[in-house]
């Protein structure tokens, strides 16, 4: 696998994983498919996931550590138990941007999400850096909530 790859994952499955970490530019495409994570997939790259369902037992579904990261037409959901408190879909503790040693270039951090349904959680995201939540878009449907956000630098 190269960084940029993309990988397609077949229609119908379930996977179940742990302790998933991703550490270079990647493309994670879904057809209709299902992960069961006990801890977040933690994302340390620009990534893209699309069409996919994640669903945490305990804390968060994504941990958005570094880069950026696109989520498009997903279904984030963490397990609704008497510790919702403690839980939350997206975590961010990314940082506004990352300067590059060259000095010369800077790679923007933040999360974008595009007709996502979040369910579960005391809050839909959480950051813990200087990242913001903003552009906040809900449209309710009469069995699910679709959201659009971004996460950046104000």
């Amino acid at each position: 696998m190269w960084p940029g790859d993309t990988i397609l994952i077949a229609a119908g499955g379930r996977h179940l994983a742990s302790n998933i970490q991703i550490k270079k530019r990647l493309c994670l495409f879904g057809m209709h498919c299902s992960f069961c994570l006990s801890s977040a997939l933690e994302l340390l790259s620009t990534c893209k996931l699309a069409n996919l369902t994640v669903k945490a037992e305990l804390g968060c579904c994504l941990l958005h550590r570094n880069g950026r990261l696109t989520i498009e037409g997903c279904v984030l959901q963490c397990e609704s138990n008497p510790l919702d408190h403690l839980s939350c879909p997206i975590v961010s503790t990314a940082s506004a941007q990352t300067v590059l040693p060259s000095s010369v270039k800077c790679s923007k951090d933040g999360v974008s999400v595009f007709r996502t349904r979040i369910e579960g959680g005391a809050k839909a995201v959480l950051t813990s850096g200087n990242l913001t939540l903003q552009r906040v878009r809900v449209i309710y449907a009469r069995t699910s909530i679709f959201f659009w956000f971004d996460v950046e630098h104000q």
